[in-house]
């Protein structure tokens, strides 16, 4: 669940030093690969670094990210009811597959897949092993204890994977705010067509010991410079404008995911029956690209404060860009996967039972039912979570509809 974002980096609570020193290492790297490269990276680059740089990115280090204590708390942590629906539709996919596992990409604090499992188990049809593959050693600790606190009898059904499997999966593989993550490419629309926005460093060299004070510790001089002329972009902003059916004017800065169509082929690979299920925050391609969206949908998170600015605080913040659903549709396709379905979150959660398992809570316990109508609310209101998230289910070898889809299926709109 993500707050309103700020312009104000001033209410941003400075880091304390420890985490300051890391993202200072971080931010070395960084100007090294800038002088390598002639004094300037692409975003796309700079995004890649400031996320996964080995040791030091925001994703591969061990700052906690997940939770009251960390920078954002997403749907499974909010309530157990998301995963519990979450199974409903996996239980589906696991029937028409006549068996088979579960895989989740990037699992968190291990919340989802603790009472997605727990709820299996009850519906009686457990997977025949829960893969997760997680890149942040830090976060398999944090997983494997709280799998190991919470469903100790199912733990030996449990593994941790270093790389997607080769090919042969069969079953599930669920993403749960993962596609948000991939590093874009952002630009902005001038008078001579689109160019690259990149990141530079202004004036002397870094510093041995940069300054203490906040913010400006976090950035140093960082900043933002115009690249040149890239046919590759300039064709990809064509197609999209064919495909929205209106030209971006100038000074319009958005973004897309480069490498999307690889990274779902990836994916699909593995998959030889079942379903791909991938929920996160976007849009369709004429919402994300709408005329009045001119900064495009870059955010970034910091200890529950959302605001726009990726070059502050290098490895200590989560950097994100919501979802062009159209491009993943198109992807998948690309990758041999038929496209199943495409919703709302709240229209998916109905589809896997959200109300029916509210209606069969004890009313009269009014304390438990009101908080289970508060997360209701939460995972479903248009205010909330409800309608900037949508789940989207590409598929190889499996028949039939999906029940996440059969509330409202929303694919006329990509």
């Amino acid at each position: 669940m993500k707050p309103t974002p700020t312009d104000h980096l001033s209410v941003l609570p400075a880091p304390d030093p420890i985490a300051a020193a890391h993202s200072h290492r971080l931010l070395q790297h960084i100007h090294a690969e800038m002088i390598a490269a002639g004094g300037s990276i692409p975003f796309l680059r700079f995004m890649d670094l400031a996320l996964y740089a080995p040791g030091l990115g925001y994703y591969r280090a061990g700052a906690r990210k997940f939770g009251p204590d960390g920078d954002f708390i997403t749907a499974p942590e909010l309530s157990p009811l998301f995963s519990h629906c979450l199974a409903r539709q996996c239980q589906q996919i696991l029937v028409q597959t006549g068996g088979g596992a579960i895989l989740e990409l990037g699992a968190g604090t291990g919340t989802m897949a603790c009472d997605l499992l727990l709820e299996l188990e009850r519906l009686n049809s457990l997977p025949e092993r829960y893969a997760i593959l997680e890149l942040s050693g830090e976060l398999r600790e944090r997983q494997h204890q709280t799998l190991s606190q919470r469903i100790p009898h199912l733990l030996g059904q449990i593994i941790w994977l270093d790389t997607l499997p080769d090919s042969g999966w069969r079953g599930v593989i669920l993403g749960n705010e993962v596609l948000d993550a991939l590093p874009v490419e952002r630009f902005r629309m001038t008078g001579a067509g689109p160019r690259r926005m990149e990141v530079i460093w202004h004036g002397d060299d870094l510093p041995e010991a940069l300054p203490e004070t906040f913010p400006e510790t976090a950035q140093g001089n960082l900043g933002w410079a115009e690249g040149a002329p890239d046919p590759a972009l300039t064709e990809t902003v064509a197609q999209i404008e064919a495909q929205i059916g209106w030209g971006l004017p100038e000074g319009y800065v958005s973004e897309y995911v480069p490498q999307l169509g690889n990274w779902l082929s990836t994916v699909a690979e593995s998959l030889t029956a079942g379903a791909l299920l991938l929920i996160d925050y976007g849009y369709s391609r004429r919402e994300y690209y709408h005329p009045e969206r001119t900064d495009g949908t870059l955010l970034c998170h910091y200890r529950h404060r959302v605001h726009g600015n990726p070059l502050i605080l290098p490895g200590l913040q989560d950097i994100t860009a919501s979802v062009d659903f159209t491009a993943v549709a198109a992807a998948g396709r690309a990758a041999g996967l038929a496209l199943a379905g495409y919703t709302s979150q709240n229209y998916f959660l109905f589809g896997c039972g959200l109300m029916e398992e509210l209606a069969q809570m004890d009313a009269t316990d009014t304390v438990r039912y009101l908080e289970q109508v508060r997360q209701v609310k939460l995972l479903t209101l248009p205010g909330e979570m409800g309608e900037r998230f949508k789940a989207i289910a590409l598929t190889r070898d499996i028949d039939g509809p999906l029940c996440g889809f059969s509330f409202r299926d929303q694919r006329d709109r990509l």
